[in-house]
């Protein structure tokens, strides 16, 4: 099982070392680069800091992953730029780059697996309705909280943050950004469940 660990956590840091230094490379600006890529900064040392005293499941750590490639491309192209997003936008006559709703979507769908497990594994709660709710609720609450910080980024830094903003004009964007945080959230829960559960039970039977 530790071999399978170990090929398994390689793999996964293989893909983001490779995504990240291409993402450093050049991007459109680095304060917007860094704006984008500081909860991949963060989160990283967190998860190897506290491995020891709690290892999650491997779906959480892949979805983990995937967020991070997310606001990596991100920071790299910007997410009113994103070159796949914009010929999406162009080919079919949409009214934005859509890459940031997907960043958005991400933000909710990804950290309900981790808050779903924390509270599963550390807490009195099961599973169930509740939990739903809970964990729906954290996450819009780190949604809104993330449009604080761009708030407050816009206020100190002024027209350098609108990259960082991506709102493409769109005067609900704030409201769109949480409400789909909120829709990503209440997802995973209804449909990765099942597998989160399976994963975690077996976890518990190999220790």
């Amino acid at each position: 099982m530790k071999l399978a660990d170990n090929r398994f956590f390689f793999l996964l840091f293989s893909i983001l070392g490779v995504v990240f230094i291409w993402s450093a490379i050049a991007p459109h600006d680095y304060f917007t680069w860094f704006l984008e890529v500081f909860p991949v900064l963060i989160v990283l040392p967190l998860l190897l800091a506290t491995y020891s005293r709690f290892k999650f499941t491997r779906l959480v750590y892949s979805l983990i992953l995937v967020h991070a490639i997310i606001l990596l491309v991100g920071g790299h192209y910007t997410y009113a730029e994103m070159p796949l997003f914009s010929w999406l936008r162009d080919t079919f006559s949409l009214d934005r780059n859509y890459y940031d709703r997907l960043g958005h979507v991400a933000q909710g769908f990804i950290p309900a697996m981790v808050a779903r497990e924390i509270l599963l594994r550390r807490s009195p709660l099961q599973a169930g309705k509740w939990l739903l709710f809970i964990v729906s609720s954290i996450c819009l609450a780190v949604s809104a909280c993330y449009e604080f910080l761009e708030w407050w980024v816009a206020l100190a830094s002024g027209s350098d943050a609108f990259a960082f903003l991506a709102t493409q004009g769109d005067v609900w964007d704030t409201q769109w950004d949480m409400f789909l945080a909120l829709l990503g959230a209440i997802s995973a829960q209804l449909l990765l469940a099942k597998v989160h559960d399976k994963q975690m039970m077996q976890m518990q039977l190999s220790h």
